[in-house]
């Protein structure tokens, strides 16, 4: 049974020959009720104010949450950007490889290649300069071959100077 502070002050009671004394107990009615509305007042304001925190408390766990799962995709978003960072440069290392293995087979190759084209020169050379000197020999053979010739019809005498000088094969191809 709920009592209003309204009702304790408008309760009456009856009179008899001993009872208590009237001013005394309006007067604690009067205090009862009182002190009755400040409870319910204080009760009420209590009960607001526990409507309000709650209310607060329910905005708090909701922000908490949210960021919570905000921390969660942060921390996601922040592996998977590690985990393609590494792949993207475990690619770049591997076409570097890859670039730096064509680039030193091209360099082999172009190594042998200069290689044969060298020892193809030298073979070429070689073969000029045997060429040469055959035909360098035939000549010089030739050349004697005319001044017997030439010694035989004329002898010139020797001390006249002609000019000629006479040059060995074997000379003229140690200059070469």
């Amino acid at each position: 049974m709920k009592i209003t502070p309204l009702e304790v002050k408008r309760q009456q009671f009856k009179k008899v020959m001993r009872g208590y004394d009237p001013v005394e107990v309006d007067t604690f009615l009067d205090m009862l009720s009182n002190e009755l509305e400040d409870l319910i007042k204080r009760n009420k304001d209590m009960n607001d104010k526990l409507i309000e925190l709650e209310v607060q408390l329910r905005d708090y766990k909701n922000m908490e949450k949210t960021l919570q799962q905000t921390l969660m995709q942060a921390q996601e978003t922040s592996g998977k950007s590690i985990e393609n960072s590494r792949k993207e440069a475990d690619l770049i290392v591997q076409e570097a490889q890859m670039k730096a293995s064509q680039i030193l087979e091209k360099a082999r190759l172009d190594f042998a290649r200069a290689k044969e084209e060298i020892a193809h020169l030298k073979a070429r050379k070689e073969s000029i300069i045997s060429r040469l000197k055959v035909l360098l020999s035939s000549e010089v053979e030739l050349l004697r071959a005319l001044e017997i010739d030439d010694e035989e019809v004329v002898r010139p005498d020797t001390s006249l100077g002609t000019g000629k000088e006479e040059i060995g094969i074997d000379e003229i191809l140690k200059k070469l």
